[in-house]
């Protein structure tokens, strides 16, 4: 599995993912659109559940490293998970260290993810879900291809809060057109 261009690559989670891990799901600003920064002590927990081995066939997330290459430094991280195996359907996320967000970096792991969910894993779609505040994701997913397919209202509680969210997906089919 290769899976990089001439700026990122993307490999699968393994322990010396851990402290990337535990930067990015215990910053608040980083977490505040997608759920409460979770503790130390979740976000280790978390990281085991995420970095087991993965297959087609399996029910958990597909978590990878996003390395810049010109530095060598890990940077982010960005996720699929097989919602409908019949449909052939999953769900991406990313998240990026605050420091590097801006750069075309989750943008040039998605369009890698995009990739090999299609032409690899032979999926039909590829869904993603983000707060209607989190201009960022939602700019990057469209530029991406991705169609805003609804919003759910009141979908998820951030910091004892109620948020709306909007749902994306990329059909096979429409990627295939670009």
């Amino acid at each position: 599995m290769h899976l990089s261009d001439e700026r990122i690559k993307l490999l699968p989670f393994d322990k010396s993912d851990l402290e990337l891990f535990l930067e990015i799901s215990t910053c608040s600003e980083i977490m505040k659109h997608v759920s409460k920064p979770f503790t130390y002590d979740e976000a280790k927990a978390a990281f085991e559940v995420r970095s087991q081995p993965w297959d087609i066939k399996s029910d958990g997330w597909f978590s990878l490293s996003i390395t810049e290459l010109e530095c060598g430094e890990k940077v982010g991280s960005i996720a699929l998970k097989i919602l409908n195996h019949e449909a052939k359907i999953a769900e991406v996320g990313f998240l990026i260290k605050s420091g590097t967000q801006g750069r075309g970096i989750a943008s040039s792991a998605l369009r890698i993810l995009e990739a090999y969910a299609f032409n690899e894993l032979e999926l039909n779609k590829l869904v993603a879900f983000c707060s209607v505040d989190n201009t960022g994701s939602y700019k990057l997913l469209e530029k991406q291809g991705f169609i805003r397919e609804g919003c759910f209202l009141q979908n998820t509680v951030i910091n004892n809060r109620y948020v709306d969210d909007y749902a994306y997906g990329l059909c096979k089919s429409a990627y295939n057109k670009s």
